[in-house]
């Protein structure tokens, strides 16, 4: 798999599916991938290798005893679900998932280098409005990075 990069828009047809862009199916192996809430009220797509890494991390650092790792577990774990891209390079997105992110018409898809995320296109504008300043405090932050 190679770098999953970009920002684009596709809308929800009437059965609950999206288009994935041809640039990023073009650098997805396989048709089969895992779909889960992800964090700030959007969806994950993780390939299966990706998915199997996270999940993996995740139970190893956590403690079945501890209140807050069953929180993340119960959020990103549970609601997981395994899902196809068609031969269009459309996904069904199951409507408990449209639902909790608010999914309607008009989607935003990003390419997170090893994971896509799907945002509804006005969450997503108010999540980034909303966060301009943190994201200038965040990337001042990062003022050590060197290339």
């Amino acid at each position: 798999m190679n770098l999953l990069t970009g920002e684009f828009r596709n809308s929800l047809d009437e059965k609950g599916r999206l288009s994935l862009p041809a640039r990023l199916r073009g650098e997805l192996e396989g048709t089969s991938f895992v779909l889960t809430q992800g964090v700030d009220r959007c969806l994950w797509l993780f390939p299966p290798e990706q998915w199997a890494i996270l999940s993996r991390k995740l139970m190893d650092s956590t403690s079945l005893f501890q209140a807050k790792a069953r929180l993340v577990q119960r959020r990103i774990l549970a609601p997981a679900q395994e899902v196809d891209v068609d031969k269009l390079g459309r996904v069904s997105v199951p409507q408990s998932l449209r639902e909790w992110a608010g999914l309607t018409k008009e989607c935003v898809i990003l390419g997170i280098t090893k994971y896509i995320e799907i945002w509804d296109a006005e969450v997503y504008r108010k999540y980034m409005d909303e966060n301009e300043s943190e994201f200038l405090s965040a990337a001042e932050e990062l003022g050590g990075l060197t290339l």
